[in-house]
């Protein structure tokens, strides 16, 4: 046999095994499949009959457990008193009516969302003893009245008709004769005690008595300078109606937000009293010629301490020095509290000033800047004397709800609520909280809930500095004219202001240094009138207090519970058609969950809703990391617990899954990075900026720097 012929027969051989290993393991398959089949139903007999046996046993424990508590009943009713035998019965504790049950910790495992409870998990809630405080007091009114000065007739009879006032208080007796008599004066006095006046009275008094009689054409003649919008609007009211009866004398007003084109429009028609902010004053100083500052004869920087916490102490010494190269004029600088910028303020602009503390007896010459230090670290501050202070201790995930039951407490259940001010750190917060509040117990947007929608429904009002600004001058017009309303607003409401019927201050985020908390409760119990505020702590930021009593302030302590007991009467009006089929919320704690449901299915179901919530707790996250240095061991971030705040702000989102769009940088690749860069760099790509880089003030929301940075492990 060839080779070939041997290589094809193992060829065909090799085929012919393939084939009956194929066909022997065909057959062989319907025989496995009928194995597996009895092996499944064997297993699930087997499985049957083990829950079946667990079954039995548990009734069994069941029966020997009833017998047990029957033969115990037996024993315990012959078995002897405790005073014959000696032996105390077993005794079983009485659930008593503040035990009540809470809320089981509901859990969906869809898209890693959890519903997790209000009442588990919290940190402990700790007591605080009332320390004793010395407080530092002044008094309101003086002896004398408006008719004791050397005042025009027409003006004792203005003030008398048009403002209701004959009498003066403190702060004006003691400082309005030294203005009179031309001398450059420091004021220092609370928050509320008539410090607009003060000034107003001496300048319009003094313009009225020019011989020969002014008119518009003569042009600025007295300049007051104000930190915030809102301040421009109110001087600038005050001042209209404080000239009526002296109609030459003509007010004016600058301010950011308004046209240029229409300012120079009366810039060149004329004005006497120049009412404005820094930065748009000195953008007319440098760009219109029609202003001229030669006559300045009065200069006056209002809320000083403020304007130099915003960041105007530049623009302000630029302002100072081309009034200097123009004119002579008597300065009067006025604060709530004098630190060491203000005393620097004070250096650049007054002459030999007169230094009125009306928390002291006796008017004195301004110190020297390191005095003035010295004594500024251990001040006691001022604060109205009318004004009773609370706080609040809440845990994270229970601020939301309680923030809530406390409005509906006080603006929906009281017979004369009055209004409130409730303060927020940032204007994504400001917005989110707003709109939420807006929506269940507003009445126009209570779509969901429609018993709200009735009389006594909450207005809500909104003031950032991002608001258009006839926005913000309609929202301080319409809620210093109503009756009642919540405004929820930032920093920029808390100097200087003077909204009407305010009752309550809330400060919902604790405002960092000890002289923003005086200015933010000097928005209540002004001119000798009662007054509320409350400041809101979470457990790891009692220390704050502290340092708040270190300064002169008392406070006394409210009781979460007891705040949200209220919402027991709240949610049984909001408890709709659908929910009544099931049993009704009957605790404070049922019905707290209730409520943070409500928000949560809000916001969940709402795209924007979900977006603002995002933001806030964004913003609040940022604004958080800017405490200062000195509170840093109080305020740090990392105690701040992210996923139990996230649900402070209606979000079921775990932290991690919380992203702000807006701070996402776009990728590119290398060619197109060194073209497309945004910050001009060809080198270098987005690098987002640490904590101590960014400033946040009341008009930033802490979000146009990019996300949070990542945390190197």
């Amino acid at each position: 046999m060839s080779a070939e012929d041997s290589l094809q027969l193992n060829f065909f051989v090799g085929d012919e095994k393939t084939t009956k290993r194929k066909q022997s393991y065909s057959k062989k398959r319907g025989t496995r499949i009928k194995q597996r089949k009895q092996e499944k139903t064997a297993s699930r007999l087997e499985k049957d009959k083990s829950k079946n046996s667990q079954s039995e046993k548990s009734s069994q424990i069941t029966e020997e457990e009833k017998s047990s508590e029957s033969n115990r009943k037996k024993i315990k009713d012959d078995s002897p008193s405790k005073s014959s035998a000696g032996v105390l019965p077993h005794l079983k504790r009485k659930q008593t009516e503040d035990s009540t049950e809470v809320p089981h910790k509901k859990e969906r495992h869809e898209n890693k969302v959890f519903i997790s409870s209000l009442f588990r998990f919290n940190p402990e809630i700790p007591s605080v003893e009332r320390s004793v405080v010395s407080k530092k007091t002044e008094e309101m009114f003086s002896s004398k009245d408006f008719k004791d000065l050397d005042l025009h007739p027409f003006m004792i009879t203005n003030l008398e008709e048009r403002f209701q006032i004959t009498q003066m208080t403190t702060v004006q007796q003691r400082a309005i004769p030294h203005l009179m008599s031309g001398r450059d004066v420091m004021v220092k006095s609370q928050t509320g005690s008539g410090k607009t006046l003060t000034f107003a009275v001496p300048v319009v008094q003094h313009l009225q008595s020019l011989t020969p009689k002014i008119s518009r054409m003569d042009g600025v003649l007295a300049l007051v300078i104000v930190p915030t919008r809102e301040l421009v609007i109110q001087c600038f009211e005050t001042f209209k109606r404080l000239v009526n009866p002296f109609q030459w004398v003509v007010p004016g007003c600058l301010m950011g937000g308004e046209k240029r084109k229409s300012e120079k429009a009366r810039l060149r028609k004329g004005m006497n009293i120049l009412v404005c902010t820094p930065g748009r004053l000195l953008d007319h100083i440098r760009n219109t010629n029609s202003l001229s500052l030669s006559k300045v004869k009065w200069l006056v920087l209002d809320e000083a301490d403020r304007l130099l916490d915003l960041g105007y102490e530049k623009d302000v010494g630029e302002i100072i020095s081309a009034l200097d190269t123009e004119s002579h004029r008597q300065t009067v600088l006025l604060s709530a509290t004098l630190s060491e910028g203000v005393e620097r303020l004070a250096g650049m602009s007054l002459t030999d000033p007169l230094r009125i503390d009306v928390s002291n007896a006796e008017e004195e010459n301004s110190q020297s800047n390191s005095e003035s230090s010295k004594t500024q670290k251990n001040e006691n501050f001022v604060v109205p004397e009318k004004l009773r202070q609370s706080f609040v201790i809440t845990p994270c995930k229970l601020r939301l709800v309680t923030l809530t039951a406390f409005i509906l407490l006080k603006m929906k259940m009281m017979t004369s609520p009055g209004k409130m001010v409730v303060f927020l750190s940032t204007q994504d917060s400001v917005e989110f909280h707003y709109k939420l509040m807006k929506h269940l117990f507003g009445g126009e947007e209570a779509e969901d809930n429609p018993n709200l929608a009735e009389e006594g429904d909450v207005d809500f009002f909104k003031l950032h500095g991002e608001m258009p600004q006839k926005e913000r001058t309609k929202v301080y017009q319409e809620f210093s004219s109503a009756k009642t309303g919540v405004l929820f607003c930032t920093n920029v409401a808390s100097r200087g202001l003077d909204l009407p019927d305010v009752r309550w201050i809330v400060q919902y985020t604790t405002p960092g240094a000890v002289q923003d908390y005086v200015h933010r409760v000097g928005r209540t119990a002004r001119v000798g009138k009662q007054g509320h505020a409350l400041l809101f702590i979470m457990p790891a930021e009692v220390e704050y207090l502290k340092s708040l009593s270190g300064h002169g302030i008392s406070m006394e302590e409210i009781n979460m519970a007891d705040i949200l007991k209220t919402l027991i009467i709240a949610v049984q009006d909001m408890v709709s058609d659908s929910d009544r089929k099931r049993m009704p919320p009957k605790t404070y704690e049922e019905c707290a969950t209730y409520i943070q449901n409500c928000f949560e299915n809000f916001v969940v179901e709402d795209k924007e809703m979900s977006e603002m919530a995002k933001k806030a707790f964004q913003s609040f996250v940022r604004a958080y990391a800017t405490y200062p240095s000195d509170l840093k061991t109080i305020f740090h971030v990392r105690n701040l617990h992210l996923g139990h705040l996230a649900k402070s702000f209606g979000l079921r989102e775990a932290p991690s899954n919380i992203n702000d769009k807006r701070g996402k940088p776009k990728t590119f690749s290398k060619k197109k990075q060194s073209r497309q860069d945004r910050f001009g760099s060809e080198k270098s790509g987005f690098k987002t900026p640490s904590f101590s880089s960014q400033a946040i003030s009341e008009f930033s929301s802490g979000l146009s720097s990019g996300r949070l940075p990542k945390k190197k492990h």
